[in-house]
């Protein structure tokens, strides 16, 4: 499959025009603090853009990123600027032809985004193979990855290995294909429809259960949206195969626990973050109101206290009793159909 990923990206696919399906973003859809981040790109790069949601999380100035699939460098480019100088991006992908691109314009982006050095790097490699790479241990404060986790042909390697090069603390933010069952066999073979990165989605409770496998134990959803089948021919190979464009948070905790248990606790945003400031969205189900006690379980409070956003939360109560599951908590189906969904519990 790796050899059929390379074709299709590096050679039959010219563009973003060329996809057959609704998976890349619609630009109209971005927020405004992303959009001059995006204009500095240089437009080769942003031409050959193929991914599938943003991976852009909040507070990451001076941090070390790493973009798994990075292809051409556009999210790369986009992180660049919020790391800032003193941060520094490493991009990895298989293949040659994106990477030319990516390498082609650092000068263009060094000076537009006017800095006196590059923050960025490229490596080429595969994404189950970051060993290979000299990549030390713990050594990321944050690892993304637009589209590409579902192109893998191992995706638990794919995700030991970002644990490992995940400091204490750090998390996975990325986007991804998810299907709302098992993929048929003869649909995971199709080379059009893995190379439009349909065939190799993950069911999506087989992802949470192979996070968890892999040490993420709570995996958080963020934002959703259902994928359509612009091409006729594809949508009836696919039949009744739903699929979903997600992005999802994996922190590098312990002690997180494979429920949401109450502990009784709550946390106070006190603002200050760029861009939230008045509302901290964790995740789908958190959008926690800046200045008002948010009631949350115990899993919820790590991934706040004992992270970067530590410092812009106060936290009440602690770990000393516990009152069982909190309360709104359940399983099924986390997607949306296109239908704006609300959900005020903590989980």
């Amino acid at each position: 499959m790796h050899e059929v990923v390379k074709d299709y990206y590096g050679k039959q696919l010219k563009g973003t025009a060329d996809l057959r399906t609704s998976a890349c973003c619609d630009a109209s859809q971005l927020p405004p603090w992303l959009k001059p981040l995006l204009a500095r790109i240089h437009p080769e790069v942003t031409a050959r853009y193929y991914g599938c949601g943003l991976v852009c999380p909040t507070l990451l100035d001076g941090l070390k990123v790493l973009d798994l699939g990075c292809g051409s460098g556009r999210d790369v480019y986009a992180l660049a600027q919020l790391v800032g100088e003193n941060g520094l991006v490493v991009g990895v992908d298989m293949t040659e032809e994106q990477l030319n691109v990516a390498e082609a314009h650092r000068a263009h982006h060094r000076q537009a985004f006017g800095y006196r050095r590059d923050n960025v790097e490229f490596r080429l490699g595969y994404i189950e193979r970051l060993d290979e790479l000299g990549l030390a241990d713990a050594s990321f404060d944050v690892v993304v990855s637009n589209c590409v986790i579902n192109l893998s042909p191992d995706k638990e390697a794919v995700l030991r290995q970002v644990h490992r090069l995940l400091k204490p603390g750090g998390e996975l933010y990325f986007s991804d294909i998810y299907a709302d069952r098992r993929v048929p066999a003869e649909l995971r073979h199709d080379p059009v429809l893995y190379g439009e990165c349909l065939g190799g989605a993950l069911y999506w409770n087989d992802f949470q259960h192979l996070a968890r496998r892999c040490g993420f134990a709570d995996p958080r959803l963020v934002e959703d949206r259902p994928i359509a089948l612009t091409d006729p021919a594809l949508a009836a190979r696919v039949g009744n195969t739903k699929f979903y464009s997600a992005t999802y948070r994996l922190f590098k905790l312990d002690g997180l626990e494979p429920e949401c248990e109450d502990y009784g606790q709550a946390v106070v945003y006190r603002g200050g973050i760029a861009g939230q400031e008045t509302k901290f969205v964790l995740d789908k189900h958190h959008a926690i109101e800046a200045s008002r006690v948010f009631p949350v379980c115990g899993n919820t409070w790590r991934m706040l206290a004992d992270t970067r956003f530590a410092p812009y939360f106060d936290f009440l109560g602690d770990f000393s009793r516990h009152y069982g599951i909190f309360p709104g908590c359940g399983g099924g189906l986390p997607f949306d159909d296109g239908v704006a969904g609300s959900g005020s519990s903590c989980c």
